[in-house]
């Protein structure tokens, strides 16, 4: 049998030691008598960041205000411990004793009872650490340790040159000042077992079944349940189940998205009996099921990929935002945090999040609430542009290690009704000459990463539908000078006002980025940032100047013959400039339908209280003007906006 404890109710301890001061913890000797950390134990908790214990110890400044980030930059210099005391009884009860570690931000050690146990070194994986062969105690001493965090991994990089597993949006980016999150980011989890125990289970799914894997010593049951009825029941063989168990043309309601139909769901549960008719262990996930084929757009170019979205039989127009972390300290995002954006995406009108590949796997709190509201997640692998160069790694080893964070996604994730598909990850990229260097050409299908990942999505996944990357054919972007040539097909922009010429004559495929920068609310910006400090509104001002790609004031002074004489004014006309730009946006795409499959708008909500950004809900979860402009147009047909 096996048992499960939920780390998280355990007290908890954080600790700050110079680098390899910690390595006294391990056994090993420093050669200087009662070496002490440099930054006395505190209160913590699970999962949460460094920098979040920080600040409510009032040990760093709150980072959202003014330029309070910098202050906090020191933290990354440090090694973090966490550290609990497990009860004998609770390591009692089997020979194998692990520690499952759902996500680690992002390397560092596991020690235990003054051993050092295992080395990690990925933040996107689960971990699972075998503790058997450390002797049992009273009271036994359990520290997850984290090292130094990479230097420097930010927007300006070299994305050939990306060896790191490690988030890469928290060292800048064009709306998030450097926050190098630190800590546990998911779920610990002790187990004891005595061998009989499932592992690797996992689920693909089908229109009208699934396909159950996984490794047991025994026959399992399977059972199928809508709330109290029993949908399906069989008993499954071990050999079966390792070969894949599959159920199919059962009796279930289809699963729709947001705006479409309901959003049904079942519960999905393997187990494995246990002595005297008991439970060894079980495994349950909610699952949906939905029927998903892509077909060409009306009139697209005959080798162009298929980008109308047919679900249940229905062509639908995809409409939605990309999703970035919540919180730089994504660590310690609520619940809460999530479902408040999630519901008004929802009632926005949404159907589609584009989960970017700057980012991470989300917790499974997200997939679950987008199940529940109808939200089809397009997840991305975690790759993107660098600026400096935007190709994909070519190294035999990086491109080995990318295989297990691949299988790591599918396997966690697949089960969701809402996955709609798979991606390579952001804006990977040469120039138009062919080169590596530069950008303008999607990198091709046939570049060794995406041909690595895509052997894995089609060997674990094949209902899912894989992407190279995004965007995908001739071209990343459209130009009004190429409009007719047949090259554009997933297009990234404009992320900026345009006349509307450029929208009457567009023949894209998909736009799986679009948008226009637009101040924040006046009340945040008076809030998190001091009196006048963001006067003047131009790149002389460092409030401005971090976040450089949106700033408007040169374009206040053009549209008003003067610059913007208070924040309450340049507020306004911004917000403004981004409602007209993205409801010319939103309308020039939508009535196009079915010539172009969707629009996915960059980006979603903001992170931080940028001054200025392309996020359509603001720092507080709330929706901008150019969101409520681009929600009045989701909740039209595209026959109307025709019209």
């Amino acid at each position: 049998m096996k048992s499960s404890r939920d780390l998280a109710a355990s007290s908890w301890t954080l600790i700050g030691y110079a680098p390899d001061a910690w390595r006294a913890l391990a056994g090993v000797d420093l050669g200087a008598p009662d070496f002490c950390s440099e930054i006395a134990p505190m209160p913590a908790r699970i999962p949460a960041s460094v920098q979040q214990l920080l600040l409510e110890q009032k040990m760093i400044p709150d980072w959202n205000y003014n330029m309070d980030s910098r202050a906090a930059e020191w933290v990354e210099n440090r090694i973090w411990i966490f550290t609990t005391l497990i009860p004998r009884a609770w390591l009692e009860g089997g020979s194998v004793r692990r520690l499952r570690c759902a996500g680690l931000d992002h390397a560092g050690w596991i020690c235990l009872n003054g051993r050092e146990v295992a080395r990690f070194a990925n933040g996107f994986v689960e971990h699972v650490f075998d503790l058997s062969h450390v002797p049992v105690a009273d009271e036994n001493k359990l520290s997850i340790v984290f090292d130094l965090p990479p230097r420097w991994l930010g927007q300006f990089n070299y994305t050939s040159k990306i060896k790191d597993w490690k988030v890469r949006f928290n060292y800048t980016w064009d709306w998030q000042p450097r926050l190098v999150q630190i800590g546990i980011w998911d779920k610990v989890t002790l187990e004891v077992s005595d061998r009989r125990e499932l592992s690797g289970v996992r689920c693909a799914l089908s229109p009208k079944g699934f396909t159950l894997f996984g490794t047991s010593p025994d026959k399992v049951e399977v059972i199928l349940q809508d709330g109290e009825r029993t949908i399906a029941r069989a008993s499954v063989e071990a050999a079966a189940l390792a070969r894949g168990a599959t159920f199919d043309n059962l009796p279930v309601e289809s699963w729709w998205p947001n705006g479409s139909g309901a959003q049904k769901t079942y519960q999905l549960t393997c187990r494995l009996g246990g002595p005297a008719g008991g439970v060894a262990d079980e495994w349950t996930r909610t699952v949906g099921f939905k029927d998903v084929t892509w077909r060409a757009c009306e009139g697209a170019p005959k080798a162009a990929d298929p980008w109308i979205c047919v679900i249940n039989g229905q062509p639908t127009f995809l409409q939605g935002v990309n999703w970035t972390p919540i919180r730089p300290n994504y660590a310690d995002v609520t619940r809460e945090d999530y479902e408040l954006r999630i519901r008004t995406y929802a009632k926005m009108g949404a159907n589609v999040f584009r989960v970017w590949g700057g980012a991470f796997l989300e917790r499974e709190m997200f997939y679950d609430l987008c199940d529940q509201y109808g939200i089809l997640v397009w997840q991305e692998f975690p790759f993107s542009s660098s600026g400096i160069d935007n190709w994909p790694p070519e190294d035999p080893k990086v491109i080995a290690e990318t295989r297990p964070i691949v299988r790591d996604y599918v396997a966690r994730r697949q089960h969701h009704a809402s996955l709609l598909l798979w991606c390579g990850g952001n804006e990977l990229q040469g120039a138009l000459d062919g080169n590596a260097v530069g950008s303008g050409m999607p990198t091709p299908p046939t570049h060794p990463m995406l041909v690595a990942m895509k052997e894995e999505v089609a060997a674990m996944d094949p209902g899912h539908r894989f992407l190279h990357t995004s965007p995908t054919g001739p071209r990343a972007q459209a130009t009004e000078k190429e409009y007719g040539q047949e090259v554009h097909w997933d297009i990234h922009g404009p992320w900026w006002p345009v006349p509307q010429s450029y929208w009457d004559g567009d023949d894209s495929l998909f736009r799986s980025e679009v948008g226009t920068g637009g101040a924040s609310p006046l009340d945040i910006l008076e809030k998190y940032f001091a009196k006048d400090v963001l006067i003047p509104f131009d790149e002389s001002n460092p409030h401005w100047r971090r976040f450089g790609f949106w700033i408007q004031g040169e374009a206040f002074a053009k549209d008003n013959g003067r610059p913007a004489r208070n924040l309450a004014e340049f507020v306004a006309w911004s917000q403004q400039l981004q409602v007209k730009s993205l409801d010319m946006a939103a309308r020039g795409i939508k009535k196009r339908f079915p010539k172009i499959g969707g629009m996915i708008v960059w980006m979603g909500h903001d992170p931080f209280p940028c001054p200025i950004n392309t996020a359509v809900l603001d720092f507080h979860g709330r929706i901008k003007p150019g969101g409520e402009a681009l929600s009045k147009i989701w909740h039209m047909k595209p026959e109307a906006l025709r019209g």
